[in-house]
C-alpha cells in the first residue's frame, strides 16, 4: 500500500475519532477503562499517529507543560502560556493542576481544539494519597507489609484518577542512609532488598497488574538513580556512588520496579559521579534501555533539563536540551527547553527526525494503553462517591496500626488504661498533638486531603468521659531558614508555626510542666512539622529542635509515667529519651486516620507490628549509618572490641528492623541445608513462637554473609522476610529459598553478577542483629 493511501486512511481514521470524541464529553463510560488492544496494535496505533505529527507537535508530546507558567516556560515558548502552546501544538502532559473541573476543561482543549486531538497525561504527586493520605512511604515501609502497601496505592489510584490524574510521580525508590537527608520519609529505607519489595508493591497497586487497569494510573519510579547518597545528606547535592555500589545497592529497587511494570521513570536532579543524572547516558541508555530493556519513557524532574546549564555541564539552554535529549531522556518537566530548542537542533543537523519519533513514540503508546484515546474526560459525577468511600478510611487506619513502631517499653506502661480504672486523667504535650495537617507529610498536604484526626482527637475519641484529657501546646515549631514550598498556591496547608522568644518558649515549657504534674499520665507528642522532613529539608542535626528537648527532659523530671510519640520523616537523636522516657513509639507522618490509628495502639486496640526500615542512630555524627555494611581488619564482632568512636558506641541505638510488640516471640529450630551447587536453591526454615499473653504479629527476617569471593561482602545482609500473625502460645515454621537472586552480587573484579562457591552465614530473627545462626556452603 503507497503513503497517499495510507495517509488518506489515516485522516478518515482521525476524523471518525473527532467526531466520537466530541459525543464522549457529555456521555462518559468508565473512563479507566482497560485497553483491549495487543501489543502490537498499540505500537501500530501510535507508529500511524506519529506520521501525521508535524516537528512542533512531536516536541509538545515530549513536554510536559507547567499548570503554573512562570517566566522562564514563557521565554521558552515564545511569550505563549501553558494553555496557547496546548491549543497551537498539544502536549505530552500537564502538572501542578489538580482541580477535575480544570483538568477537564483542558483536556476538552487537548481532544477538541488541536489539529490531531491528542489527549493530555494530567501528572500530580500522589504519593500516598489523594484524598485519603495514607501513612508516609517510609511509614508504609515499617510495616514490613508488601501486601497492605498494594492496597493502600491502588487505593490512591482510584482516588487520584476519579478526580483525572493519570500518572503519579511514585514511587520514590532512593535507598537512605542518612537520615540528614529530608527525603528519607519518601523513601523505603536503606536497605535494597526491602526496598525492591517495596517498590515492587506500590507499582502493583498503582498501576495494576498492566498498564491500563481499571481505576489505575501510570506510575514513575524516581530518582534515576543515587539521589539518596547526596553528599553530607544535603538535598540536591552531588553522589559519589562507586559502579558496584550502583548496582549491588542503589538500583535493585528501580529494577524491581520495572520488573512489576512501571511505564515511566523519573530522572534525578543531582550530579551523579560528576555527570547530572537527567544528562547522564550511563544511566538512561547503557542501565535503562540497554541492560534493563526498558520500553517506556524517562521524564526530567521539574526544571532539571534547564538546570544541566546552572550544574556547568552544558553551556547554554539548547546544549541543555541536545544532552538531555541524546542522554535518553523523553520528556522535559515544566521547563520548556525541549519546545524552544529541540526543534533547533533538528533544523541545525545535531538530532534527526527519527531520533524525535523513538522518543515520541513510548508516549504516545503510553496514552493508548491507559485509554485516554477512547476515555479523554472524567465523569465529575463519580469523584465523590469514590473519594468519601468509607473504606479507604478503614483501610489508612488499619495502615497507621501497622506502620508504627514500639522502640522502648519499659514495665509494659503501654498499652494505656482507657476504662478509668488504673488511669484517671492524661496530659497530651506538643503542638504536633493538635495539628491535623502536620499528620499527612509535606506531599499528603500538596495533594487534596480530606479530614484529618490529631492524635489530641483520637485519644479524647478513644477514652471518651472515662478519663479527663487536657493538653498543653508546648514551644512552637518552624525551621531557621524558611521552606521554598510554603508559598506555592498548591501548598496552602503547609504552614510554618511563629517563632517565639526565649521566654515565650519558657512559658510554654512552664505550662506543659503543671499540666503534667496534674496528670496521671503524660503523651507527648514531638518531632518535625511536615516542611522539616520533605524535599528541601535537609538538616545538620537529628535532635529535637524548637525547645522540645528540653520540654521533653524537663516533664520526665515531674516523675510522671511518660509516653512518647514521635511525628516526623527520619530518625531524630532520642539519645536521651531512650535512657529515661519509659515507653516510645515512632509513628513517621501517619495521614488522615493517624490520630485514631496511634490511639488505637496507644490503648491496646491495636498491637504494634512495625520494623525499622532504617538504622536508628545515636548521634547525628553517625551519618550515614546502615547495617549492611563490610567488614574491616577490627570487626564489630571481635570480643576486644568496643567503638570505631571514642565518645560512644558505634552501633546504631535501634538496629534495622528492630521493633518490639506487647507480646513477645521467640525463634528457634534453625534448619538449613549444610550444601549445593550453583545454581539450585538452599532451603532455610526455623519455628517463631508467640511466648507472650497477646495475639501479635512478628517479621521474621533473614540475614546472609558470603565469608569470602572475587570481592569483600557485607557483613549481613537481608534476603527474606515474612510478616507472621500468632495467637498465644502458637507456633509456627517460617520457610525461605535462597536463590540466584538472593544469592547474586555484581563483583568488581569481573564487572558483571556472580553466584560464587563460598562459605555462607545465615541468621534468622527480629532485626539485624539476630543470633540464630547456621550456615551452608555453594559448591561448583
Amino acid at each position: 500500500m503507497n503513503q497517499r493511501k495510507v495517509a488518506s486512511r489515516w485522516m478518515c481514521f482521525v476524523t471518525v475519532f473527532a467526531i466520537s470524541w466530541s459525543a464522549m464529553a457529555s456521555a462518559q463510560t468508565n473512563p479507566a477503562s482497560t485497553n483491549s488492544l495487543s501489543e502490537s496494535q498499540i505500537h501500530d496505533k501510535a507508529a500511524a499517529l506519529l506520521q501525521q505529527m508535524t516537528l512542533d507537535e512531536k516536541v509538545a508530546q515530549l513536554s510536559q507543560l507547567p499548570g503554573m507558567s512562570g517566566p522562564e516556560f514563557k521565554e521558552n515558548s515564545g511569550g505563549q502560556t501553558m494553555e496557547e502552546v496546548l491549543k497551537q501544538k498539544g502536549a505530552g502532559s500537564i502538572l501542578w493542576v489538580s482541580d477535575p473541573k480544570e483538568i477537564n476543561r483542558l483536556q476538552h482543549v487537548a481532544v477538541e481544539q488541536t489539529r490531531l486531538h491528542i489527549p493530555v497525561l494530567f501528572g500530580l504527586d500522589v504519593i500516598h494519597g489523594y484524598h485519603t493520605i495514607f501513612p508516609a512511604p517510609i511509614a508504609m515501609a515499617s510495616s514490613w507489609d508488601t501486601k497492605m502497601a498494594e492496597e493502600v496505592q491502588s487505593v490512591a489510584a482510584k482516588e487520584a484518577r476519579a478526580a483525572g490524574i493519570q500518572w503519579t510521580f511514585g514511587p520514590m525508590v532512593d535507598i537512605a542512609r542518612d537520615a540528614r537527608w529530608g527525603r528519607m520519609v519518601e523513601g523505603a529505607g536503606e536497605d535494597p532488598y526491602l526496598g525492591a519489595a517495596i517498590a515492587r508493591a506500590q507499582v502493583l497497586g498503582f498501576q495494576g497488574k498492566q498498564l491500563g487497569a481499571p481505576d489505575r494510573v501510570l506510575a514513575c519510579v524516581k530518582h534515576f538513580a543515587g539521589y539518596g547518597a547526596a553528599d553530607g545528606g544535603r538535598d540536591y547535592d552531588s553522589s559519589y556512588i562507586p559502579e558496584e555500589e550502583m548496582w549491588n545497592v542503589y538500583l535493585p529497587p528501580f529494577k524491581a520496579a520495572l520488573d512489576a511494570g512501571a511505564g515511566s521513570v523519573m530522572s534525578a536532579y543531582m550530579d551523579l559521579n560528576d555527570i547530572p543524572a537527567t544528562g547522564n547516558k550511563w544511566l538512561l541508555h547503557d542501565v535503562l534501555r540497554d541492560a534493563w530493556n526498558f520500553q517506556g519513557f524517562v521524564v526530567s524532574d521539574a526544571f532539571a533539563v534547564r538546570s544541566l546549564k546552572i550544574h556547568g555541564y552544558a553551556r547554554d539552554a539548547q546544549d541543555a536540551a541536545h544532552k538531555a535529549f541524546t542522554a535518553g531522556l523523553n520528556m522535559d518537566m515544566a521547563s520548556g527547553t525541549y519546545l524552544k530548542y529541540l526543534p533547533i537542533e533538528v533544523q541545525q543537523g545535531h538530532i534527526t527526525v527519527q531520533q524525535i519519533d523513538a522518543a515520541v513514540l513510548p508516549i504516545l503508546e503510553t496514552k493508548i494503553r491507559l485509554g485516554l484515546f477512547e476515555h479523554p474526560f472524567i465523569d465529575e459525577s463519580r469523584i465523590e462517591a469514590t473519594l468519601n468511600d468509607p473504606a479507604h478510611q478503614e483501610l489508612a487506619r488499619r495502615a497507621v496500626q501497622r506502620s508504627l513502631v514500639l522502640l522502648r517499653n519499659e514495665g509494659s506502661l503501654l498499652p494505656l488504661d482507657k476504662t478509668g480504672k488504673a488511669i484517671h486523667s492524661i496530659a497530651v504535650i506538643g503542638s504536633l498533638a493538635d495539628d491535623p495537617n502536620d499528620m499527612l507529610s509535606m506531599w499528603g498536604a500538596l495533594v487534596k486531603p480530606g479530614p484529618t484526626v490529631s492524635i489530641l482527637q483520637g485519644i479524647k475519641d478513644k477514652v471518651g468521659t472515662a478519663v479527663s484529657v487536657a493538653y498543653a501546646h508546648g514551644p512552637n515549631l518552624h525551621r531557621d531558614i524558611p521552606s521554598p514550598f510554603e508559598n506555592i498556591p498548591l501548598a496552602s496547608k503547609m504552614k510554618e508555626q511563629p517563632a517565639q522568644s526565649a521566654d515565650e518558649v519558657r512559658q510554654s515549657i512552664a505550662d506543659a510542666v503543671a499540666l503534667a504534674r496534674q496528670s496521671d499520665v503524660a503523651v507527648m507528642v514531638l518531632g518535625e512539622i511536615d516542611l522539616m522532613s520533605a524535599e528541601y529539608a535537609s538538616r545538620s542535626s537529628l535532635k529535637l529542635s524548637n525547645g522540645q528537648e528540653e520540654l521533653l527532659e524537663a516533664v520526665s523530671a515531674t516523675g510522671k509515667p511518660l509516653v512518647l510519640v514521635l511525628i516526623n520523616g527520619r530518625p531524630q537523636d532520642i539519645t536521651w529519651a531512650s535512657g529515661h522516657i519509659p515507653a516510645i513509639l515512632e509513628a513517621w507522618y501517619p495521614g488522615s486516620q493517624g490520630g485514631n490509628g496511634i490511639a488505637d495502639v496507644l490503648f491496646g486496640d491495636a498491637n504494634p507490628s512495625g520494623h525499622l526500615p532504617v538504622s536508628w542512630p545515636r548521634s547525628t555524627g553517625q551519618e550515614p549509618i546502615y547495617y549492611n555494611h563490610n567488614l574491616t581488619q577490627n570487626p564489630e564482632t571481635a570480643p576486644n572490641f568496643k567503638s570505631r568512636y571514642w565518645d560512644i558506641p558505634s552501633t546504631p541505638l535501634y538496629p534495622f528492623g528492630y521493633g518490639l510488640s506487647y507480646t513477645t516471640f521467640a525463634f528457634d529450630d534453625l534448619k538449613v541445608a549444610p550444601s549445593a551447587r550453583v545454581g539450585s536453591t538452599i532451603e532455610v526454615s526455623a519455628d517463631l513462637t508467640n511466648t507472650g499473653s497477646l495475639a501479635g504479629d512478628a517479621v521474621v527476617q533473614l540475614y546472609i554473609h558470603q565469608r569470602a569471593g572475587s570481592a569483600s561482602r557485607p557483613i549481613r545482609q537481608l534476603k527474606g522476610f515474612e510478616k507472621v500473625t500468632l495467637e498465644p502460645g502458637a507456633k509456627r515454621t517460617v520457610h525461605f529459598t535462597l536463590g540466584k537472586d538472593e544469592l547474586q552480587f555484581w563483583s568488581p573484579a569481573v564487572k558483571t553478577w556472580v553466584v560464587e562457591p563460598e562459605q555462607f552465614d545465615v541468621w534468622v530473627g527480629g532485626d539485624s542483629a539476630a543470633a540464630l545462626h547456621g550456615e551452608f556452603r555453594l559448591t561448583e
